[in-house]
């Protein structure tokens, strides 16, 4: 557990698991939208299955003279990975979603500072971590903490039908090689 004057980080238990999947139903809003899978009993097995998982990383932040489970307002998940051609231990960032206060910059910068103190001391290479590109916030966190952008993931949705066949040339098809609405990407 770390404290930061206002907040305490701690492991998450499974008594935060309801306050965590309404954090990952969040998130999944944030990164796909429309076709956000937001069913809270989904978000709640997955994290319950990573809680006190060798190699996970799961931690809440609460206020620190608070109400302790009650009282969550941001979450953070790593699971450690190895990488299968060279056996390098690196870091996944899965989550993490700090509460809509005026604190919230604070919260998100001392989950991420405690998932950075964890992967050293579990011996991680290095952390990795999507994000998608209009969460502004989180890109500017990354940032912060000496993140750069690796890879880009781009992404076309292929209309059903002949128009987007196996058969439809490369950059042909109903939106010209663009995706609808011009181009750029995901929401």
């Amino acid at each position: 557990m770390s404290s930061a004057g206002r907040y305490l980080i701690r492991d998450a238990g499974p008594g935060d698991l309801d306050a965590i999947a309404a954090f990952e139903a969040e998130i999944a809003r944030v990164s796909f939208g429309d076709e956000a899978v937001t069913d809270l009993a989904l978000h709640r097995r997955r994290v319950a299955a990573a809680l006190g998982r060798p190699g996970e990383v799961t931690l809440v932040a609460v206020p620190a003279g608070g109400a302790g489970r009650d009282g969550i307002v941001g979450w953070a998940w790593l699971s450690a990975r190895t990488n299968s051609l060279t056996g390098d231990r690196y870091g996944n960032f899965r989550s993490l979603a700090a509460a809509d206060l005026p604190d919230r910059p604070l919260i998100g910068e001392l989950l991420l500072d405690a998932v950075i103190r964890a992967a050293q001391k579990a011996g991680l290479t290095r952390l990795t971590g999507k994000v998608h590109a209009g969460n502004l916030g989180m890109r500017a966190l990354y940032r912060k903490f000496g993140f750069e952008a690796a890879h880009l993931t781009m992404e076309r949705r292929v209309p059903a039908g002949p128009a987007g066949g196996a058969d439809a040339a490369p950059g042909t098809g109903d939106h010209g090689g663009r995706a609808p609405g011009g181009g750029g990407g995901p929401r």
